[in-house]
């Protein structure tokens, strides 16, 4: 199944100065009705079922999705829709919020270690230690309530910071973890449509509060912090992919796409039974047999 786009063109190469301007919010659409674009995802969760299935018994990979954006991107969504197929047994889905006095107290990657996937098994993460080049940067409150000794504290934090993003996330892919990143691009003004589409459906009045709006106030500085980001993070072992956001639809099956060919590049199969093991499985055979 081929979409007509090619994911590649979402991708940022390593070395790549990022301008978010210059990236679409927005692309033609990818499918030609809403039963069409659920034909589509569903072919993709099919595909994507069996793919996880092989992962899991050949248990020497493990992947790990990322999802990065301004709220109202649709984060959340994505990971519904593309990994509601999916065995919850080989796949978790960890939300990164506002952190504890605990976390606090550790390095930076310390909450989120704890979560990465085992061997075999899809972790995403909704939120990330992203996070800590992202509004940690950008809100000061934030950063001081890392209280870090202040020789640890330089005028090149954040590229320190990059840097030790990059050597973790190498780390993680010599031993056995795929990470794939998706940075939902959003544009400011389907971000103010789907606030006020928040406030006029009461069930979803909740997910709106003036702190949203105070993070809305500082968008340009987001856009230059996250395009930063992007650029000085990205790399061969773990790309960077920025989606076009303002449709849903489009987001999600750009999405699908990437994280099915991720899969499918992997060397993997079902494990082959043992000329042992065959004997064995005859003499159970047998046994089962003749139970009747």
């Amino acid at each position: 199944m081929n979409l007509t786009c090619n994911p590649k063109d979402f991708r940022v190469q390593p070395g790549t100065r990022v301008n978010l301007s210059k990236w679409p919010t927005a692309i033609d659409p990818l499918s030609t009705s809403k039963r069409h674009y659920r034909e589509l995802l569903g072919e993709y969760r099919s595909e994507l079922a069996d793919l996880q299935s092989v992962l899991y018994a050949h248990n020497r990979y493990s992947v790990l999705l990322i999802f990065q954006g301004m709220d109202t991107a649709g984060k959340g969504g994505a990971i519904k829709h593309v990994m509601s197929g999916v065995n919850p047994q080989g796949c978790q889905v960890f939300s990164f919020q506002q952190p504890s006095r605990e976390e606090l107290d550790h390095d930076f990657f310390w909450r989120t270690n704890k979560r990465l996937p085992e061997r075999g098994r899809i972790g995403i993460f909704d939120r990330s230690y992203y996070e800590e080049v992202l509004i940690v940067r950008v809100d000061p409150k934030v950063f001081q309530a890392q209280r870090l000794p202040k020789e640890c504290v330089s005028d090149k934090i954040w590229e320190e910071r990059h840097q030790d993003i990059v050597h973790l996330e190498n780390y993680l892919h010599r031993n056995g973890t795929r990470i794939v990143k998706f940075f939902l691009h959003l544009s400011k003004e389907e971000q103010r449509q789907r606030f006020l589409a928040r406030i006029d459906d009461p069930d979803k009045n909740w997910k709106l509060t003036q702190s949203d709006i105070e993070v809305r106030k500082q968008w340009d500085t987001y856009q230059k912090v996250y395009a930063d980001c992007l650029g000085a993070t990205t790399s061969e072992a773990a790309p960077w992919h920025i989606v076009p956001a303002d449709d849903k639809r489009n987001a999600r099956l750009i999405v699908s796409q990437i994280v099915v060919e991720t899969l499918k590049n992997l060397k993997m199969e079902y494990p082959t039974s043992s000329e042992t093991h065959k004997m064995e499985l005859e003499q159970i055979r047998k046994a089962l047999e003749s139970e009747d």
